[in-house]
């Protein structure tokens, strides 16, 4: 079973071959572990140069910059080494071998070094979560996004409506304290109400922005429309690679194609569908067909390659008429897109389109946004402070606001579950 006091290791920065490789190491034994591969402890906070040697065979493995960093003032909140060594695989491996021979050490598990981090209150848990998906951030505007919360930005927020939350509970508990009547006084009753009114708008107000969830996974496009429509020739463009097959038999897509791409710095995926036909279609090829329509009902942009008019319906669609330059072209109406896939006519102007309706959609990397477990949680607040409103009981407004508060606590952590827990900071890479 593995321990919080464990003294763990692991590297921390990207995969050899690097020019430079960070290797990290937290916990009660890591003075004594930095001591033993380089026979000295230099003082804390100061970059040091130190041969690395094995303790055991007393090899020299390499010549690296040492730091020391007692906690509980480090990244963990533990005593924390670091060893910045050169890059190399048999480098880092010879050194990471060096100190898995040294007893009460071992090898940090995925996320392991965040969760100390979250267990000593470095961070909490929607800094975590920020953590995250920076860490699997691939467009400028996720890395905007998670930044932000990394850096605590909604974190600030809850503990705002937390302090409030305990301002209302503060009245309260004055109320029963002092008070000789059983029901709430008209004007105190009225301040209550006025508070938490405005406590839930403005959470709400943060609710109605689209979620988190959107922006890492990217906008959904699916390419939609008849057998031989140019579905996949547009997807190839798009992406620019031959990401599908592209032929002239009907019915050549039968499954899902997904391709992730960013444009504009926006996260997308773009999605081939196989072609849509009311008969002549066989036995797999009208598999794909209903997963086609499955995803139709699931895009956040359709684009539509069919006869104009006949797509599905819905507000997302955006008609495109593909082969611009083919003898039987026919035009769609003024509102469509005319282009050519092949000469790249009108490419351009139908990813601008793409762009601009994303970001409609996707929440703006310069405010914080929320992911579907802080949503609910924050739902759950919204809904105790709107019972509590026209309770006359203050013992039971008192419980609606404990409830409240503590539907914020599990936001950041100060309320959580181990399986929680696991399942957050198991998505982590090993070294984080």
């Amino acid at each position: 079973m593995l321990s919080a006091v464990d003294t763990i290791f692991a590297l921390s920065s990207g995969q050899p071959p690097a020019a430079i490789g960070i290797i990290r190491i937290s916990g009660p034994l890591a003075g004594q572990a930095l001591k033993a591969v380089t026979h000295d402890l230099p003082k804390p906070r100061v970059t040091v140069l130190r041969n690395i040697t094995n303790s055991v065979s007393g090899e020299l493995l390499d010549s690296a910059l040492c730091l020391w960093l007692p906690g509980p003032n480090s990244a963990t909140g533990e005593d924390l080494a670091e060893i910045h060594c050169h890059g190399g695989r048999a480098v880092i491996r010879a050194i990471e071998q060096a100190l898995e021979q040294l007893d009460g050490l071992r090898k940090a598990e995925p996320g392991e070094f965040t969760r100390r981090a979250f267990t000593h209150g470095k961070m909490d848990l929607a800094e975590s979560e920020g953590l995250s998906d920076l860490l699997f951030a691939e467009t400028e505007l996720q890395r905007k996004a998670a930044v932000r919360n990394a850096g605590g930005g909604l974190s600030r927020k809850i503990d705002d409506w937390q302090q409030r939350i305990l301002q209302l509970s503060a009245m309260v508990e004055a109320e029963l304290d002092f008070s000789d009547e059983d029901d709430v006084a008209p004007a105190q009753a009225e301040t209550l109400q006025r508070l938490a009114i405005a406590l839930a708008e403005e959470i709400r107000e943060l609710l109605k922005r689209p979620r988190a969830e959107k922006l890492r996974d990217g906008i959904r496009v699916v390419l939609g429309g008849p057998p031989n429509s140019g579905k996949s020739t547009l997807l190839n463009a798009l992406v620019e690679r031959e990401a599908a097959i592209v032929s002239d038999i009907a019915g050549t897509t039968r499954d899902v194609i997904e391709v992730p791409i960013g444009l504009g710095g926006i996260p997308f995926l773009f999605i081939d569908t196989a072609g849509v036909r009311d008969s002549g279609a066989e036995t797999i090829e009208k598999i794909g067909i209903e997963r086609a329509h499955e995803q139709f009902a699931a895009a956040d942009i359709i684009l539509w390659l069919g006869d104009e008019g006949q797509g599905p319906d819905s507000e997302n669609l955006v008609e495109v008429s593909s082969r611009s330059d083919h003898p039987e072209h026919i035009a769609k109406g003024k509102e469509a897109f005319s282009l050519s896939p092949v000469s790249g006519q009108g490419m351009d102007g139908l990813v601008d389109c793409l762009v601009t309706r994303a970001k409609d959609i996707l929440p703006d990397g310069d405010q914080v946004s929320v992911n579907a477990r802080q949503a609910d949680r924050m739902n759950a607040a919204c809904g105790s402070l709107d019972a509590m409103i026209h309770e006359p009981d203050y013992l039971i407004v008192a419980e609606h606001l404990r409830t409240a508060r503590m539907a914020l606590d599990e936001i950041t952590g100060k309320a959580s579950t181990e399986d929680m827990l696991d399942g957050l900071f198991g998505k982590f890479c090993i070294g984080k």
